[in-house]
């Protein structure tokens, strides 16, 4: 919505609040008491030059840090137009004659920025949004995957007892224009629970490299496209070793086999890696974070970083330079040259109302009820919990400190210690996703420990399944099989790292994850 129909309405409603008590109304109307709720809402402008230059942490090899494109480019971008979304049905339980009745349904636009105006219109149109799927161009799967069968065979997908695929939402975007829509928050940050309900902001279970791997293989992608789709969702040619480029160059069935590899609970997101997925983020009080990303690369002071970090992250980092690298193969001249640039997600932004919106949704996630109530054991385990020292860094009531630590072998460069809050002690985990990605920043944010029960796999590279695995001493074996993440091309390998608790005996540990179980 443009800014000067947003201060009309702003000037009609504040004037509405000021005569209503000179008038004398009485509030006991439904809309008056709607209009007594109103709030005022200066709109953040949040992707400024000023701000979107220290934003982000650089890279852990500075000169690789990311360049995101201009304040003049962003808000030149077309605003998106949120249209009315349909389920998705697993092919067995989609109604007798929806598909053609999808086909019949007109375009509808649901979300109107002028109209909102209280805490609950932004949290309501921000659950929306959540939900709203950001590319209909076949980003990760298409039409004719979700209407197979095989699809949902090959990937163990999650499906709701009403037999609703959740991870994505028909888009009708006129009478017969019905898309499948991709890359909503809600792709990633849904989980489908044991009993078939749906826990928004969770750690989700979307098998997405799975079902990545199921696109390429059904639509006989050429080896070409996908070596080139996989060069632009985690090439990083600068880095020591060039992992990616390895395992391009080991052509398409080596790449659709480290795409199955990752489980349910990790997604090998843009910047990030296939060889070190990062186990999906759980959303359920990430207002209370300061930093975003497992390695911590978005600052998190405010809602306008929040709003930053979800324009950056639905696809517009695609767009950044690393260097003079760009993941699409851009070059600064055509990035800047006008000309429109169809690739998922890039072509069209939320405005900034809209943002607001999603960041108040996501600041107002709860956990659900903990099944996992107090007792005698869980007592036990709050004692052995401050006992091995745990709490320096998973810190009640967060339980977290909200620190970086660094990885093995990244030395904090002395200014750091002024701009961000960092643990100077390394716990040793798995340095391949901060040291070797575009989002890398030497550093991984100390998580916090709040719902540790509705959630797993776990480590930031989701290689353990479940806690139990996590106190086993013998994941740092090499000849260890992890239970979570493996590497597609391994058999065994050591789960290094975050040896506390290794010690202790077989009741203290079960004590320890009785308590945990209850956070």
């Amino acid at each position: 919505m443009k800014t000067k129909d947003r201060f009309k309405n702003l000037q009609f409603w504040s004037l509405l609040l000021f005569l209503i008590p000179i008038l004398g109304f009485e509030l006991a109307n439904p809309k008056l008491d709607q209009i007594a709720k109103f709030i005022y809402v200066d709109i953040p402008r949040i992707w400024t030059d000023v701000a979107m230059k220290d934003w982000e942490l650089p890279n852990s090899n500075p000169e690789f840090s990311a360049q995101p494109v201009s304040e003049a480019f962003y808000y030149k971008l077309p605003e998106r137009v949120i249209y009315k979304t349909y389920p998705v049905y697993h092919p067995d339980h989609e109604p007798e004659g929806y598909w053609e009745w999808l086909h019949e349904q007109e375009a509808e636009i649901v979300l109107d920025d002028s109209q909102l105006f209280t805490e609950e219109d932004y949290i309501k149109a921000g659950e929306l949004l959540f939900d709203y799927p950001i590319d209909t161009m076949g980003a990760v799967i298409n039409t004719q995957h979700v209407r197979n069968r095989d699809f949902y065979t090959a990937t163990d997908m999650p499906i709701t007892p009403e037999g609703i695929m959740p991870f994505a939402q028909w888009v009708v975007a006129g009478k017969g224009k019905v898309y499948l829509g991709n890359l909503s928050c809600a792709m990633c940050h849904t989980r489908v629970m044991d009993d078939g309900s749906l826990l928004k902001g969770a750690q989700g279970n979307w098998p997405g490299d799975k079902a990545f791997a199921f696109a390429m293989e059904s639509d006989d992608a050429s080896e070409k496209a996908v070596q080139w789709v996989t060069n632009a969702l985690f090439g990083s040619p600068w880095v020591e070793g060039d992992p990616h480029g390895n395992l391009l160059s080991r052509g398409k069935d080596a790449l659709i086999e480290a795409y199955k590899a990752v489980p349910e609970g990790a997604f090998g997101r843009q910047g990030t890696s296939i060889l070190f997925p990062p186990q999906t983020p759980n959303l359920i009080g990430v207002k209370d974070r300061k930093y975003l990303d497992h390695g911590g690369l978005g600052q998190h002071r405010n809602i306008e970083d929040m709003m930053r970090y979800i324009a950056m992250n639905q696809a517009l980092d695609f767009l950044n330079f690393y260097g003079e690298y760009n993941p699409i193969g851009l070059t600064k001249e055509r990035l800047n040259s006008g000309d429109p640039i169809f690739f998922p997600g890039t072509y069209d932004r939320h405005s900034d109302a809209q943002l607001y919106a999603l960041a108040k949704f996501v600041y107002s996630l709860n956990p659900p009820k903990n099944p996992n109530q107090p007792s005698a054991l869980s007592e036990k385990g709050i004692i052995i919990f401050a006992e091995q020292g745990c709490i320096t860094c998973h810190t009640p009531p967060l339980f977290t400190n909200n620190k970086l630590t660094p990885a093995d072998g990244f030395l904090v460069p002395e200014e750091h210690y002024d701009k961000y809050d960092i643990f100077d002690i390394s716990v040793g985990t798995d340095q391949g996703y901060t040291m070797k990605t575009r989002r890398g920043t030497g550093y991984y944010k100390i998580p916090s420990l709040l719902g540790l029960w509705y959630r797993g796999p776990f480590l930031h590279d989701a290689s353990l399944a479940n806690l139990e695995d996590f106190f086993d001493p013998a994941r740092l074996e090499v000849d260890y099989v992890p239970t979570g993440f493996k590497p597609h091309d391994v058999k065994t390998k050591a789960v290094k790292g975050h040896e506390f608790g290794m010690d202790l005996n077989a009741e203290d540990k079960k004590a320890l994850i009785a308590y945990l179980m209850t956070l």
